[in-house]
């Protein structure tokens, strides 16, 4: 699709319809360049409940418009393409988290935002990798029930003093990928770079960063660092992010497919039919999302 003409119809569309576009770091670098606001799980959380607009188009995966939607439940919420969605929060079903909390009622259901809003409304209290130590913290039990990522959970249990933190067996395939064997590739190749990591990778490869954090964090990182070389260690959409703040850096993949298929059917001109047509609105029943938007405000007072 031609640049000129995606950013100036999707500006006029925007104008038209009152609406306004949240995109995450991870989804196409064009689709980003028109957004209103790009962040990540949290700050796009946040943005959710300040934006002013008839319509929130949410570019992201599915789970992230459900919780604009259960922010915004008056707003008409769109989703460029409703079958983008997230295998790690494929991995956690409600009704196997309802079995656990009747079996072990001491624990306390902290679940990463990267799930369904079903799931959401069965836990205590939402987090996102930006958060997750302090929400971790804040909870008042001493047993802690931490899902569906078992890689952020184990990152949290290293910061956490003091309570006892159960990881569910779920994981993010794209960070998963990320190996001690690959990044150590990557190191050699580039000596003078700084190698950044998501908490979703796993632990070994944590153990090599100089840096842990969530996107955002990593943003923030990028922004103030002084190295002119970063290994980047998580999804590569975020790169172009980078490259718009920083000009002088050379940022380089901490593996060459490290890419989010389903964040990737987030496509330009996906974005523009939603839009035009305003289709794929996001639906979430009632008393689930009274449930969920509980579990969510909790972790934003946090």
């Amino acid at each position: 699709m031609d640049r000129t003409y995606f950013i100036n119809k999707i500006k006029e569309l925007k104008e038209e319809k009152r609406a306004v576009i949240l995109a995450h770091y991870y989804v196409d670098g064009l689709v980003q360049d028109v957004a209103d606001f790009v962040g990540d799980s949290l700050e796009l959380a946040r943005k959710a409940r300040e934006v002013e607009g008839e319509i929130i188009l949410f570019c992201g995966v599915y789970f992230m418009a459900e919780t604009a939607k259960i922010l915004n439940p008056d707003r008409k919420v769109l989703i460029p393409y409703y079958k983008a969605g997230c295998l790690m929060a494929d991995m956690v079903i409600a009704e196997e988290v309802e079995e656990f909390r009747k079996e072990n009622p001491e624990y306390a259901v902290v679940t990463y935002v990267n799930s369904s809003a079903d799931v959401k409304a069965v836990s205590d209290i939402c987090c996102t990798s930006a958060n997750a130590v302090k929400v971790v913290e804040s909870v008042r039990a001493e047993k802690v029930l931490f899902l569906p990522d078992k890689n952020l959970g184990s990152y949290v249990a290293e910061k956490v003093q003091g309570k006892e933190i159960l990881c569910w067996e779920g994981y993010c395939p794209v960070h998963q990928k990320l190996t001690v064997e690959e990044a150590e590739r990557v190191r050699k190749k580039y000596p003078d770079a700084v190698f950044v990591v998501h908490p979703e990778c796993r632990k070994e490869v944590r153990d090599m960063a100089d840096f842990i954090g969530s996107t955002s964090q990593i943003v923030k990182f990028v922004k103030e660092t002084d190295a002119r070389k970063v290994i980047v260690g998580t999804e590569k959409g975020t790169i172009h992010w980078l490259r718009k703040l920083r000009p002088d850096v050379e940022f380089i993949p901490a593996y060459s497919e490290f890419t989010c298929d389903q964040m990737k059917m987030i496509t330009p001109e996906r974005v523009l039919k939603a839009l035009e047509r305003e289709q794929f609105e996001v639906e979430v029943d009632l008393k689930v999302a009274g449930k969920a938007r509980r579990a969510i405000e909790k972790m934003l007072e946090v």
